[in-house]
């Protein structure tokens, strides 16, 4: 009962929000290309929702979802060709280190959503162990490298202690087949996917060692000063999609499948679970939340690899200013 009147609450809310920063404006739809770097999937349940129950359009925009490359996106919205897109949070300070003026106003996964797994028979029962093994991954770019080396950088090892294998993503059957000894892979997708074929896998998550910024939403300085209330409108609708999709995810389910064209021939079980695990990692006390300690972890790590080579100003990458 008292869930269901918070919801009530936080809708309630979100709405007034919504209705004081124009949030049904009349006139023109502003057309938005919301880049989301990763294929079609259930994990983007919320995005979904959004679009389906007119979230964006109550908000005063017409969405079209694309799923290019996240390299691609902070480049797109630095130079404000497009206002939004949804990046891991290491892109961001790449991005600002080459000094593309992207910021970061709303957080979408708490937890940084990546794992290393190996079959139990491996023995790899710590991150400690996974030195002189052979780990496959998408490639040296992305969330899954940079988790990875934080993940290392906890353990005390180096990259060159470990072989890294370029797979693509193809992280399941690469573990199946044997050709790696450990993935590194998005802690609510192939896990799930592994245990559903019978595989006992170890799994170390990239959350449970160290605190990282992950997946948000970012814009660029220059809609932030001179539109902010479009901001505050997108933010709101991104938000209120969440809050939607953690009360309700059997519907949430059931409409990512108008959006996701292999999902009504995939395994519902496994498809649930993976959204039930994204659920977990980005449902938090205070939706949309950046800590800045995150942040903090994630700059040493990049300066660590050498991605970075000084620091940055923390403050102007990221904000919670928009936040209802």
């Amino acid at each position: 009962m008292k869930k269901t009147l918070r919801f009530t609450l936080f809708v309630l809310l979100l709405a007034l929000v919504l209705s004081a920063c124009g949030g049904k404006p009349s006139g023109e739809l502003t057309q938005i290309r919301l880049p989301l770097g990763y294929i079609p999937n259930v994990q983007f349940a919320p995005l979904y929702v959004a679009l389906e129950k007119g979230y964006f359009r109550e908000a005063g925009f017409e969405v079209t979802l694309d799923y290019s490359f996240e390299t691609d996106a902070t480049a797109l919205v630095g130079a404000n060709e497009i206002q939004f897109a949804v990046v891991s949070g290491e892109q961001v300070l790449l991005a600002r280190s080459q000094g593309l003026p992207i910021v970061y106003v709303a957080a979408w996964y708490q937890q940084y959503p990546v794992s290393v797994v190996s079959k139990v028979e491996q023995g790899i029962l710590s991150p400690q162990d996974l030195r002189g093994k052979t780990i496959g991954l998408p490639g040296l770019f992305g969330a899954n490298y940079i988790g990875l080396r934080a993940l290392l950088f906890h353990a005390g090892l180096k990259e060159n202690e470990v072989t890294l294998d370029s797979i693509g993503f193809t992280q399941v059957e690469a573990l199946a087949t044997d050709r790696d000894q450990a993935v590194v892979v998005y802690a609510s997708n192939e896990p799930v996917q592994l245990r559903a074929r019978g595989y006992d896998i170890n799994e170390f998550r990239v959350a449970d060692y160290v605190q990282l910024a992950s997946n948000g939403l970012i814009t660029n300085e220059k809609t932030l000063a001179e539109n902010p209330e479009m901001v505050r409108r997108m933010v709101a609708a991104f938000l209120r999609a969440l809050k939607d999709t953690a009360a309700n995810p059997d519907q949430a389910y059931e409409i990512s499948k108008k959006y996701v064209e292999a999902l009504t021939q995939a395994d519902q079980s496994v498809q649930k679970q993976v959204l039930a695990r994204s659920i977990e990692l980005w449902n938090g006390e205070r939706l949309g939340y950046s800590d800045p300690k995150a942040w903090e972890n994630m700059q040493a790590i990049l300066l660590d690899m050498g991605m970075i080579t000084a620091p940055l100003d923390l403050s102007k990458a990221f904000t919670n200013d928009f936040l209802p």
